[in-house]
Protein backbone atom coordinates (compact mmCIF):
# COMPACT_ATOMS: atom_id res chain seq x y z
CA UNK A 1 0.00 0.00 0.00
CA UNK A 2 1.35 3.40 -0.99
CA UNK A 3 -0.23 6.49 0.65
CA UNK A 4 -0.83 9.24 -1.89
CA UNK A 5 -2.36 11.93 0.31
CA UNK A 6 -4.80 12.41 3.12
CA UNK A 7 -8.23 13.74 2.28
CA UNK A 8 -8.18 16.30 5.10
CA UNK A 9 -7.09 19.39 3.24
CA UNK A 10 -5.16 22.18 4.93
CA UNK A 11 -5.73 25.84 4.18
CA UNK A 12 -2.08 26.93 4.34
CA UNK A 13 1.15 25.77 2.77
CA UNK A 14 3.24 23.65 5.15
CA UNK A 15 6.27 25.92 5.28
CA UNK A 16 8.08 24.09 8.10
CA UNK A 17 7.38 20.65 6.62
CA UNK A 18 8.69 21.69 3.23
CA UNK A 19 11.71 23.37 4.81
CA UNK A 20 12.60 20.16 6.67
CA UNK A 21 12.25 18.18 3.44
CA UNK A 22 14.42 20.72 1.62
CA UNK A 23 17.18 20.68 4.25
CA UNK A 24 17.14 16.87 4.44
CA UNK A 25 17.32 16.74 0.64
CA UNK A 26 20.39 18.97 0.63
CA UNK A 27 22.04 16.71 3.20
CA UNK A 28 21.21 13.66 1.09
CA UNK A 29 22.74 15.27 -2.01
CA UNK A 30 25.86 15.96 0.07
CA UNK A 31 25.88 12.29 1.14
CA UNK A 32 25.62 11.21 -2.49
CA UNK A 33 28.58 13.40 -3.42
CA UNK A 34 30.92 12.12 -0.70
CA UNK A 35 29.59 8.55 -0.82
CA UNK A 36 26.33 7.31 0.63
CA UNK A 37 28.10 4.54 2.60
CA UNK A 38 30.78 6.76 4.12
CA UNK A 39 31.26 5.25 7.58
CA UNK A 40 33.01 8.36 8.92
CA UNK A 41 29.87 10.41 8.25
CA UNK A 42 27.59 7.79 9.81
CA UNK A 43 29.65 7.58 12.99
CA UNK A 44 30.26 11.31 13.27
CA UNK A 45 26.72 12.55 12.62
CA UNK A 46 24.72 9.39 13.32
CA UNK A 47 23.37 8.39 16.71
CA UNK A 48 25.65 5.73 18.23
CA UNK A 49 24.66 4.59 21.75
CA UNK A 50 28.21 3.38 22.45
CA UNK A 51 29.42 7.00 22.24
CA UNK A 52 27.88 7.47 25.67
CA UNK A 53 28.42 4.08 27.33
CA UNK A 54 31.64 2.54 25.97
CA UNK A 55 34.75 4.37 27.14
CA UNK A 56 36.92 3.28 24.21
CA UNK A 57 34.49 4.76 21.69
CA UNK A 58 33.51 7.77 23.77
CA UNK A 59 37.14 8.90 23.76
CA UNK A 60 36.99 9.51 20.01
CA UNK A 61 34.13 12.03 20.15
CA UNK A 62 33.89 15.49 21.66
CA UNK A 63 31.18 16.53 24.10
CA UNK A 64 29.73 18.78 21.36
CA UNK A 65 29.45 15.84 18.98
CA UNK A 66 27.71 13.77 21.66
CA UNK A 67 25.32 16.65 22.26
CA UNK A 68 24.44 17.17 18.60
CA UNK A 69 24.34 13.57 17.34
CA UNK A 70 20.81 12.90 18.67
CA UNK A 71 19.66 15.69 16.35
CA UNK A 72 21.95 15.38 13.32
CA UNK A 73 21.22 11.66 12.83
CA UNK A 74 17.68 12.40 11.64
CA UNK A 75 18.92 14.34 8.61
CA UNK A 76 21.04 11.46 7.26
CA UNK A 77 19.79 8.48 5.23
CA UNK A 78 21.25 5.16 4.19
CA UNK A 79 20.01 5.06 0.62
CA UNK A 80 17.68 6.49 -1.99
CA UNK A 81 14.55 4.55 -1.02
CA UNK A 82 15.18 5.18 2.68
CA UNK A 83 15.29 8.89 1.92
CA UNK A 84 12.31 8.93 -0.48
CA UNK A 85 10.11 6.84 1.80
CA UNK A 86 10.73 9.04 4.83
CA UNK A 87 10.24 12.31 3.00
CA UNK A 88 7.06 11.06 1.33
CA UNK A 89 5.49 10.08 4.64
CA UNK A 90 6.49 13.44 6.11
CA UNK A 91 4.90 15.18 3.12
CA UNK A 92 1.67 13.18 3.52
CA UNK A 93 1.17 13.59 7.28
CA UNK A 94 3.22 16.66 8.19
CA UNK A 95 0.97 19.41 6.83
CA UNK A 96 -2.01 18.59 9.06
CA UNK A 97 0.14 18.50 12.20
CA UNK A 98 1.87 21.71 11.19
CA UNK A 99 -1.50 23.40 10.73
CA UNK A 100 -2.45 22.29 14.25
CA UNK A 101 0.81 23.43 15.85
CA UNK A 102 1.96 26.23 13.59
CA UNK A 103 5.33 26.20 11.79
CA UNK A 104 7.44 27.16 14.80
CA UNK A 105 6.02 24.66 17.26
CA UNK A 106 5.96 22.01 14.54
CA UNK A 107 9.69 22.43 13.93
CA UNK A 108 10.37 22.00 17.65
CA UNK A 109 7.92 19.08 17.81
CA UNK A 110 9.70 17.31 14.95
CA UNK A 111 13.14 17.66 16.55
CA UNK A 112 11.92 16.57 19.99
CA UNK A 113 10.20 13.51 18.50
CA UNK A 114 13.48 12.58 16.82
CA UNK A 115 15.34 13.11 20.08
CA UNK A 116 12.91 10.94 22.06
CA UNK A 117 13.01 8.26 19.36
CA UNK A 118 16.79 8.13 19.77
CA UNK A 119 16.32 7.87 23.54
CA UNK A 120 13.98 4.87 23.15
CA UNK A 121 16.54 3.22 20.89
CA UNK A 122 19.26 3.95 23.46
CA UNK A 123 17.30 2.38 26.32
CA UNK A 124 17.15 -0.98 24.55
CA UNK A 125 20.50 -0.83 22.74
CA UNK A 126 22.66 1.17 25.15
CA UNK A 127 25.96 -0.46 24.20
CA UNK A 128 25.38 -0.71 20.43
CA UNK A 129 28.23 0.54 18.28
CA UNK A 130 26.06 0.56 15.14
CA UNK A 131 25.17 4.10 13.97
CA UNK A 132 21.48 4.91 13.63
CA UNK A 133 20.55 7.34 10.87
CA UNK A 134 17.29 8.49 9.30
CA UNK A 135 14.25 10.66 9.97
CA UNK A 136 11.98 7.68 10.66
CA UNK A 137 11.74 8.30 14.41
CA UNK A 138 10.82 11.96 14.01
CA UNK A 139 8.33 11.17 11.25
CA UNK A 140 6.85 8.40 13.39
CA UNK A 141 6.15 11.14 15.94
CA UNK A 142 4.26 13.09 13.27
CA UNK A 143 2.26 9.96 12.46
CA UNK A 144 1.51 9.38 16.16
CA UNK A 145 0.17 12.91 16.45
CA UNK A 146 -1.94 12.37 13.31
CA UNK A 147 -3.30 9.12 14.76
CA UNK A 148 -4.50 11.00 17.84
CA UNK A 149 -5.78 14.16 16.12
CA UNK A 150 -7.34 12.81 12.93
CA UNK A 151 -8.17 9.10 13.41
CA UNK A 152 -11.16 9.21 11.03
CA UNK A 153 -9.46 11.10 8.23
CA UNK A 154 -9.23 9.10 5.03
CA UNK A 155 -5.84 8.25 3.52
CA UNK A 156 -5.95 7.96 -0.26
CA UNK A 157 -3.91 4.82 -0.88
CA UNK A 158 -2.63 3.26 -4.06
CA UNK A 159 -2.95 -0.52 -4.05
CA UNK A 160 -1.38 -2.13 -7.15
CA UNK A 161 -3.53 -5.04 -8.34
CA UNK A 162 -1.42 -6.83 -10.93
CA UNK A 163 -0.76 -4.01 -13.43
CA UNK A 164 -3.83 -1.96 -12.51
CA UNK A 165 -3.75 0.88 -9.94
CA UNK A 166 -6.55 0.75 -7.37
CA UNK A 167 -7.23 3.89 -5.33
CA UNK A 168 -8.68 3.15 -1.90
CA UNK A 169 -9.56 5.54 0.93
CA UNK A 170 -8.50 4.00 4.26
CA UNK A 171 -9.29 5.56 7.67
CA UNK A 172 -6.14 6.95 9.27
CA UNK A 173 -6.50 4.89 12.42
CA UNK A 174 -6.52 1.72 10.29
CA UNK A 175 -3.57 2.74 8.08
CA UNK A 176 -1.43 4.00 10.98
CA UNK A 177 -2.57 1.18 13.26
CA UNK A 178 -1.33 -1.38 10.72
CA UNK A 179 1.95 0.54 10.40
CA UNK A 180 2.47 0.59 14.18
CA UNK A 181 1.61 -3.11 14.46
CA UNK A 182 4.24 -3.95 11.82
CA UNK A 183 6.86 -1.94 13.73
CA UNK A 184 6.01 -3.74 16.98
CA UNK A 185 6.10 -7.20 15.38
CA UNK A 186 9.48 -6.47 13.84
CA UNK A 187 10.85 -5.01 17.07
CA UNK A 188 9.86 -8.04 19.12
CA UNK A 189 10.24 -10.76 16.49
CA UNK A 190 12.71 -11.91 13.87
CA UNK A 191 13.13 -8.41 12.44
CA UNK A 192 14.77 -7.19 15.67
CA UNK A 193 18.24 -7.83 14.33
CA UNK A 194 17.63 -6.65 10.76
CA UNK A 195 19.60 -3.42 11.14
CA UNK A 196 16.49 -1.23 11.53
CA UNK A 197 15.87 0.80 14.69
CA UNK A 198 12.33 -0.49 15.20
CA UNK A 199 12.14 0.74 18.79
CA UNK A 200 13.03 4.24 17.60
CA UNK A 201 9.94 4.07 15.35
CA UNK A 202 7.77 2.91 18.21
CA UNK A 203 9.23 5.46 20.62
CA UNK A 204 8.79 8.26 18.10
CA UNK A 205 5.15 7.31 17.49
CA UNK A 206 4.31 7.23 21.20
CA UNK A 207 6.24 10.45 21.80
CA UNK A 208 4.27 12.21 19.08
CA UNK A 209 1.01 11.17 20.72
CA UNK A 210 2.19 12.39 24.12
CA UNK A 211 3.53 15.71 22.81
CA UNK A 212 0.42 16.54 20.79
CA UNK A 213 -1.66 15.89 23.91
CA UNK A 214 0.57 18.21 25.96
CA UNK A 215 0.28 20.85 23.26
CA UNK A 216 -3.50 20.92 23.74
CA UNK A 217 -2.86 22.10 27.32
CA UNK A 218 -0.57 24.96 26.28
CA UNK A 219 -1.84 28.45 25.39
CA UNK A 220 -1.47 29.59 21.78
CA UNK A 221 0.95 32.43 21.21
CA UNK A 222 -0.86 33.80 18.15
CA UNK A 223 2.17 33.78 15.82
CA UNK A 224 0.73 31.04 13.61
CA UNK A 225 -2.45 32.93 12.82
CA UNK A 226 -0.45 35.94 11.67
CA UNK A 227 1.89 33.75 9.63
CA UNK A 228 -0.99 31.89 7.94
CA UNK A 229 -2.03 35.04 6.09
CA UNK A 230 1.10 34.71 3.95
CA UNK A 231 0.88 30.97 3.32
CA UNK A 232 -2.74 30.42 2.21
CA UNK A 233 -2.97 27.75 -0.49
CA UNK A 234 -3.93 28.91 -3.95
CA UNK A 235 -4.58 25.44 -5.44
CA UNK A 236 -6.50 22.36 -4.36
CA UNK A 237 -5.20 18.82 -5.09
CA UNK A 238 -5.11 17.72 -8.72
CA UNK A 239 -6.71 14.35 -7.96
CA UNK A 240 -10.12 14.08 -6.25
CA UNK A 241 -11.58 10.77 -5.11
CA UNK A 242 -15.37 10.70 -5.06
CA UNK A 243 -17.92 8.39 -3.49
CA UNK A 244 -20.99 9.34 -5.57
CA UNK A 245 -24.42 9.62 -4.01
CA UNK A 246 -27.55 8.43 -5.77
CA UNK A 247 -30.34 10.65 -6.99
CA UNK A 248 -32.88 11.12 -4.13
CA UNK A 249 -35.70 10.90 -6.66
CA UNK A 250 -34.54 7.45 -7.73
CA UNK A 251 -33.15 8.49 -11.10
CA UNK A 252 -30.00 7.26 -12.79
CA UNK A 253 -27.87 10.34 -12.08
CA UNK A 254 -25.10 10.32 -9.46
CA UNK A 255 -23.86 13.30 -7.41
CA UNK A 256 -20.53 14.29 -5.91
CA UNK A 257 -18.64 17.36 -4.72
CA UNK A 258 -15.45 18.88 -6.09
CA UNK A 259 -13.59 21.44 -3.95
CA UNK A 260 -11.79 24.40 -5.52
CA UNK A 261 -9.93 27.40 -4.21
CA UNK A 262 -11.04 30.95 -4.98
CA UNK A 263 -8.23 31.36 -7.49
CA UNK A 264 -9.16 28.16 -9.34
CA UNK A 265 -12.81 29.20 -9.49
CA UNK A 266 -11.81 32.60 -10.85
CA UNK A 267 -9.29 31.48 -13.47
CA UNK A 268 -10.50 27.95 -14.27
CA UNK A 269 -8.55 24.73 -13.84
CA UNK A 270 -8.30 21.05 -14.79
CA UNK A 271 -8.77 18.19 -12.32
CA UNK A 272 -8.67 14.41 -12.24
CA UNK A 273 -11.64 12.71 -10.60
CA UNK A 274 -11.36 9.08 -9.48
CA UNK A 275 -14.62 7.18 -8.94
CA UNK A 276 -14.35 3.70 -7.40
CA UNK A 277 -16.68 1.09 -8.89
CA UNK A 278 -16.08 -2.04 -6.83
CA UNK A 279 -12.58 -3.26 -7.67
CA UNK A 280 -12.40 -0.94 -10.65
CA UNK A 281 -11.35 2.69 -10.50
CA UNK A 282 -12.32 5.09 -13.25
CA UNK A 283 -10.37 8.32 -13.58
CA UNK A 284 -11.95 11.21 -15.49
CA UNK A 285 -10.58 14.54 -16.59
CA UNK A 286 -12.71 17.50 -15.56
CA UNK A 287 -12.35 20.97 -17.07
CA UNK A 288 -13.55 23.70 -14.72
CA UNK A 289 -14.46 26.89 -16.61
CA UNK A 290 -13.29 30.28 -15.40
CA UNK A 291 -15.71 32.26 -13.26
CA UNK A 292 -17.59 29.25 -11.90
CA UNK A 293 -19.58 29.82 -8.71
CA UNK A 294 -20.19 27.83 -5.56
CA UNK A 295 -23.10 25.43 -6.02
CA UNK A 296 -22.67 25.18 -9.79
CA UNK A 297 -22.92 21.70 -11.32
CA UNK A 298 -20.39 20.12 -13.67
CA UNK A 299 -21.91 17.32 -15.74
CA UNK A 300 -20.00 14.22 -16.81
CA UNK A 301 -22.28 12.64 -19.40
CA UNK A 302 -22.87 8.90 -19.26
CA UNK A 303 -20.98 8.46 -15.98
CA UNK A 304 -24.05 7.76 -13.85
CA UNK A 305 -25.97 4.58 -13.08
CA UNK A 306 -27.21 2.16 -15.68
CA UNK A 307 -30.88 1.28 -15.11
CA UNK A 308 -32.68 -1.13 -17.48
CA UNK A 309 -35.12 0.70 -19.69
CA UNK A 310 -33.55 4.11 -19.07
CA UNK A 311 -30.63 5.92 -20.71
CA UNK A 312 -27.44 5.84 -18.66
CA UNK A 313 -27.35 8.68 -16.14
CA UNK A 314 -24.78 11.43 -15.67
CA UNK A 315 -22.36 12.23 -12.86
CA UNK A 316 -23.04 15.71 -11.52
CA UNK A 317 -20.27 17.42 -9.57
CA UNK A 318 -21.36 20.21 -7.23
CA UNK A 319 -18.70 22.92 -6.87
CA UNK A 320 -17.56 23.93 -3.39
CA UNK A 321 -15.20 26.90 -3.08
CA UNK A 322 -12.87 27.03 -0.09
CA UNK A 323 -11.69 30.37 1.27
CA UNK A 324 -14.16 32.14 -0.99
CA UNK A 325 -13.39 35.81 -1.51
Amino acid sequence: MIPLRDEQETTSCAVATRSIIFITSLVFVWQMIIGINDQAVSYTFGFVPAKYTVAQMAAYFSWLNKLLSPFTYMFLHGGFWHFIGNMWFLYIFGDNIEQELGPFRFSAFYLVCGLLAAFFHFLLNHSSAVPTIGASGAIAGVMGAYFLLHPKNKILTLVPVLIFPLFVSIPAFVFLGIWFFIQFINATGQGAGAGVAWWAHIGGFLSGMALIYLNSKLPKAGFSEKFDRFTVKKRSPKLHVLTPETDPSGGSDLYGTIALTSLEALTGTKKLVSVPWGFKNSVYRVVVPAGIRRGSLLRLKGMGKSIPGLPRGDLLLRVDIKNAI
